[in-house]
């Protein structure tokens, strides 16, 4: 049972509750945001539609036209020579040319599971740094994604691509 407030108190419990509410509504906002964003196209509500309403031949072209062109302008910029041509099977492997596309996937590095990402900073700086301050955050922003999320381990990040040392980690 609530305490009783002390003689003179002016703010009631209720005044209280709507100062708590209002006062954590911006941060809850802040943390939750608008997602899935509406990245696709225009479905039959009049409005774009979202990563997981777009049918699998609306998903291709999103990926043909704003994920491989975002992604390559990130890899070319880091090593041109390398990745001069960027195309599917960057991320997805050879299982993409078989129209399987699911992710996370075995083509890709497995990492640590570190919290912080401590063994790949360690081996690896420059690649780990530049995935994470550039290729996530683009990539989170073209799927309509949340960005991932140390405290509620949800949002997109580094273990929507690569699997962790024994499978997936944090999904959605």
């Amino acid at each position: 049972m609530p305490q009783p407030l002390p003689r003179g108190t002016i703010i009631t419990r209720q005044l209280q509750s709507a100062i708590a509410a209002f006062t954590l509504l911006p941060i809850l906002l802040t943390l939750g945001g608008c997602y899935p964003k509406r990245i696709g196209p225009v479905g039959d509500q009049g409005k774009p539609l979202t990563w997981k309403e777009m049918s699998a031949n609306q998903r291709k072209t999103h990926m043909k036209t704003a994920i491989v062109p975002r992604a390559g302008a990130i890899f070319r910029a880091w090593r041109p020579q390398r990745h001069a041509q960027i195309d599917c099977t960057l991320c997805h492997g050879p299982n993409a040319r078989k129209d399987d596309f699911r992710m996370p996937t075995d083509h890709l590095p497995r990492l640590s599971g570190a919290l912080l990402l401590g063994p790949e900073f360690e081996k690896h700086p420059d690649t780990t740094r530049l995935k994470l301050q550039q290729l996530v955050p683009t990539m989170a922003a073209a799927l309509g994604r949340k960005p991932f999320n140390l405290l509620t381990r949800r949002g997109f990040g580094c273990y929507s691509c690569h699997l962790g040392p024994s499978g997936p980690m944090f999904g959605e």
